[in-house]
C-alpha cells in the first residue's frame, strides 16, 4: 500500500491507523486527500491482516472541512464538474461507512463540515472534550448535501435540521448527547479511550463484525415484513458457520476463541 501523499497508514496488531496528514491546512479536505481516504479504506477492507481501522488527524485538528484552495477550485467548476466532484466526495464517505472492518474515529480540536461527515460515517467515535463541531455550509451559501445521508443516519432528522440550518458550532458534550460521538474524554485520556474501544472490537469475531455491519445497512432499507426473515437467515448462517461454531464452542468449553488468541 504505497503512493499516499496526504495521509499515513500505520499497522500494528491487527489495527490500521489512517492519519490525515495535512496539519498545516488543519487536515482540510482537498481532491487528493478525498481520493486517498477512499482508496486507503477500500484497500484496508481487503487486507486480511487488518481487523480494525482507526481514523484520525495529524496535529491538533481532526479535519477542518474543505480546504480553502479546493473551495476556490470548485467555485470555478462547471455544473457537471461539480456533480463529479460531489460524487467523489460521497464515494469517500460511503467507503468509510461501508468498510466491513469497524472504523473508529479519534477526534480532537475541530471537525467541521466534511470532517463531521467522516465522524458520522465511522462506527465508533471518541472525542477530546475541547473539540468543536459545526456544519457551516449554509453560511457559505451552499448546503451540507453530500454528508446529509450519513449524518441523518447517525443523529436523525431533528438534530440534523437544527444544526444544518443554523450552522452553529457545538461542543463534544452535545455531540455525544445527539449520538454523533460515543465517548468524550479529557485530552490526556484520548488515546487510552480509543485503545479501549479497539480492544472491545478485537474481542469480536471478524466475520461476525462484518456481518453485523452489513445487517444494519440492510435493515435500514428493508420493508418491515422482511426484517424477521433477514435476521433469522443471518443468525442461522453465523451459528452454523466456522467462526460461529468456534465462538460458541469456546464459550461452552470456557476458553478464548481463536480470533482473541491471535490479537
Amino acid at each position: 500500500m504505497t503512493g499516499y501523499e496526504c495521509l499515513t497508514i500505520e499497522r500494528r496488531d491487527g489495527v490500521a491507523t489512517v492519519t490525515l496528514a495535512r496539519p498545516d491546512a488543519r487536515n482540510a479536505l482537498n481532491a487528493a486527500l478525498i481520493g486517498e481516504i477512499r482508496r486507503s479504506v477500500e484497500e484496508l477492507a481487503e487486507d486480511d491482516g487488518v481487523r480494525v481501522v482507526v481514523l484520525t488527524g495529524e496535529g491538533n485538528r481532526f479535519c477542518a472541512g474543505a480546504d480553502i484552495g479546493y473551495m476556490r477550485e470548485t467555485a470555478r467548476f462547471s455544473y457537471e464538474e461539480n456533480r463529479e466532484d460531489a460524487r467523489a466526495l460521497a464515494a469517500m464517505f460511503a467507503a468509510v461507512e461501508g468498510c466491513p472492518k469497524p472504523v473508529v474515529a479519534r477526534i480532537k480540536g475541530a471537525a467541521i463540515g466534511g470532517g463531521v461527515g467522516l465522524v458520522a460515517a465511522a462506527d465508533v467515535a471518541v472525542a477530546e472534550e475541547e473539540t468543536v463541531f459545526a456544519f457551516t455550509e449554509v453560511r457559505l451559501g451552499i448546503s451540507p448535501a453530500t454528508i446529509a445521508p450519513f449524518v441523518l443516519r447517525k443523529i436523525g432528522p431533528s438534530q440534523s435540521r437544527a444544526l444544518f440550518l443554523t450552522g452553529e458550532r457545538f461542543d463534544a458534550a452535545r455531540a455525544r448527547e445527539i449520538g454523533l460521538v460515543h465517548e468524550v474524554v479529557v485530552g490526556d485520556d484520548l488515546d487510552g479511550a480509543v485503545r479501549k474501544k479497539v480492544a472491545g472490537l478485537l474481542a469480536g469475531g471478524p466475520g461476525a463484525l462484518a456481518a453485523t455491519k452489513g445487517l444494519l445497512r440492510e435493515l435500514e432499507e428493508a420493508p418491515v415484513g422482511e426484517v424477521r426473515e433477514i435476521t433469522a437467515r443471518l443468525i442461522a448462517e453465523l451459528r452454523t458457520g466456522e467462526e460461529g461454531q468456534e465462538g460458541l464452542g469456546a464459550f461452552l468449553e470456557k476458553r478464548e476463541p481463536a480470533w482473541r488468541e491471535e490479537s
